[in-house]
């Protein structure tokens, strides 16, 4: 059976038992997001497939770290090497770690070096949403905007001034607290926020040692804990006139103890200062211009001595300017640009490299079409010049169903590791490409809505290892197809929410490993959460299940498939005043998302929470 034609009869599948439960008479209203097309429109507009978490859904399900947050997505894949503040990768749509762009608040965060994000450190708590659009957008974006991008937006603020803090603990020694003061003072807003969270741990891997070494390379059972310290300040001023400015900051820092031969512990910063103002010249011209620093430090020690130094800075500013023609035309026009930086114990041939890029925009509305076409050139100091645009087409049949198809040229600039890392990195290389096609049908259910997206990507020039040149080239090929299926629904004090993902990431390249599937990417996925109040009573239930997934590029090593269940609860002692429990990992099932890497077991966790 086709590969679309098999995730259709399974979405079916989910989707009809979810359909015919009884409907409610009211529509949630849809939610607006910013980051599919750098321009304010509700979740129903867009023509690309959006994933929105709240600070409310956050609280909900008592996440601890962006990752935790991010888990259960549809389209996303994580692999974590043992536990809280280890080392984690996200895979969005099946394309590689690096291939997802993450903005902060609107600027541009991640290593220079490694080219991504360390989400084990972004506490829970200092986030207010996350926005997550799969597919490419290096049109709008640039470089890394392959299997899409992700947006976080840390916590706002309105209204009276008001403070708020929680207090936790749970097993393996961890606890947790936070305190905020929030509110607005006349025409401006303000939030300020601290965190922190300590854990024992527990035995990160268990390696083999040389010879045959694998995992960690080494053997090292005991606990290994986390730290981690953060804070987040965000504040705004509304003008008379119309016009905003806002500043934001944020700084986590994360120790961590883990299993290594020649490292086995760390200590990481990542920090980030922006803002942004926003007026218009004109009732049809919108004009924004913001900018912003991003700063990723690691430093690392064997048993307490210093071993290693990576410290990357990235400035980026960008000029954005939306101009409405007629009621139902918008074209956006801007200019971005990106400076990167590092300062490391590793000698770089290059230690600094910019990128400018220029982009416009057209949305419009004909009848019941939909229209979105871009176009953007980057030029890079490396790799000079790159082109991509995309275009995507909505048509809305009646009945609150809708038909969306798109195409999106994306690429991935090399990282400064990938380029000049000693004994690895290549000078000569050139830009990861990728074509992708999407198909999608999306429909409204009373008190909820469904969607399945279909899609097809083709990746060009995929940098790895080649032995030839004993360096890093751009030698690999890959070609992913997907479909996703999302259904949620509030019935009554129950709201549902199902989604299923199908991927198939195929290595293309010539030579034993044609066909094979790329590394730590789960093919199959289905999260159901399920929750319900009772009076002053929450209760829910999240169920997360993973297919079988390969560590390596000759698919020779074999990560099992496994189901976790996770349970919560919240009692609503007064209107200010909460208590939630969460058990995670109901079954205490053993797994790996890498090879020979733990994952938390049974675990217990309470909190306080006091928000007025």
């Amino acid at each position: 059976m086709h590969l679309y034609l098999r995730p259709l009869s399974a979405s079916l599948a989910l989707l009809s038992p979810i359909a015919a439960l009884a409907e409610q008479p009211l529509k949630p209203l849809p939610t607006i997001v910013v980051t599919a097309t750098r321009t304010a429109s509700t979740t129903d507009e867009t023509l690309a497939p959006v994933t929105v978490i709240t600070r409310e859904e956050i609280e909900r399900k008592q996440s601890q770290s962006a990752m935790d947050v991010l888990r259960g997505t549809p389209g996303l894949s994580i692999s974590n090497n043992g536990g809280p503040g280890k080392n984690t990768s996200i895979f969005l749509r099946g394309a590689e770690s690096d291939h997802v762009l993450v903005l902060i608040n609107g600027v541009k965060a991640g290593s220079a070096t490694s080219g991504t994000v360390g989400f084990q450190d972004i506490p829970a708590e200092q986030i207010e949403r996350i926005e997550i659009v799969r597919g490419p957008r290096s049109a709008l974006y640039g470089s890394e905007a392959i299997g899409g991008v992700i947006q976080i937006f840390t916590r706002d603020g309105s209204g009276p001034i008001k403070p708020s803090f929680s207090i936790g603990g749970g097993r393996y020694g961890t606890s947790s607290a936070s305190a905020s003061l929030s509110g607005g003072v006349g025409q401006g807003w303000f939030n300020a926020s601290l965190s922190g969270l300590d854990t024992d741990g527990f035995n990160s891997c268990d390696g083999k040692p040389s010879p045959g070494g694998a995992g960690c390379f080494t053997n090292e059972p005991d606990k290994d804990g986390y730290r981690n310290v953060s804070g987040s300040v965000r504040a705004g001023l509304r003008f008379d006139n119309g016009a905003t400015a806002d500043i934001h900051w944020l700084r986590t820092r994360g120790d961590s103890d883990f299993d290594g031969t020649s490292q086995n512990e760390s200590e990481s910063i990542q920090q980030l200062l922006g803002g942004a103002v926003r007026f218009s010249p004109t009732s049809a011209w919108k004009m924004s211009l913001s900018g912003g620093r991003s700063d990723d430090k690691s430093d690392s020690f064997k048993n307490g001595v210093f071993s290693s130094r990576f410290d990357t800075e990235r400035v980026t500013g960008s000029l954005q300017n939306d101009v409405s023609i007629g009621a139902n035309h918008l074209l956006t026009v801007g200019f971005d640009y990106q400076n990167d930086k590092v300062d490391s114990t590793v000698a770089f041939a290059l230690t600094s490299r910019d990128n400018d890029g220029v982009f416009a925009q057209y949305q419009g509305s004909l009848g019941a079409h939909d229209l979105q076409l871009a176009l953007r050139r980057d030029d890079n100091e490396q790799f000079g010049d790159h082109n991509t645009g995309s275009a995507a087409w909505g048509y809305r049949i009646g009945n609150g169903l809708r038909l969306t198809a798109s195409y999106g040229a994306a690429f991935k600039a090399p990282t400064l590791n990938e380029l000049y890392y000693p004994a690895f990195g290549n000078p000569n290389l050139g830009p990861e490409k990728s074509d992708s096609t999407e198909i999608g049908l999306s429909g409204e259910l009373t008190g909820g809505n469904w969607s399945v997206n279909a899609y097809k990507t083709k990746i060009d020039d995929l940098i790895s290892y080649n032995a030839a040149i004993s360096a890093a080239d751009n030698v690999d090929q890959a070609e992913i197809r997907g479909f996703e299926a999302v259904v949620a629904k509030r019935v009554d004090d129950w709201n549902f929410g199902v989604n299923l993902t199908l991927v198939d990431p195929e290595n293309r390249s010539s030579g034993a490993n044609l066909g094979k599937v790329l590394p730590r990417r789960t093919r199959r996925s289905l999260n159901i959460d399920v929750d319900r109040d009772v009076g002053q009573y929450r209760f829910g239930a999240t169920l997360l299940v993973e297919g079988q997934r390969y560590d390596d590029l000759a698919n020779a090593r074999r990560i099992g498939g496994y189901a976790t269940l996770d349970l919560r609860a919240e009692y609503i002692i007064t209107k200010e005043w909460r208590l939630q429990t969460q058990l995670a990992n109901v079954f205490d099932k053993e797994y790996e998302t890498a090879s020979f890497y733990n994952q938390p077991g049974r675990s217990l966790f309470v909190t306080l929470r006091y928000a007025p």
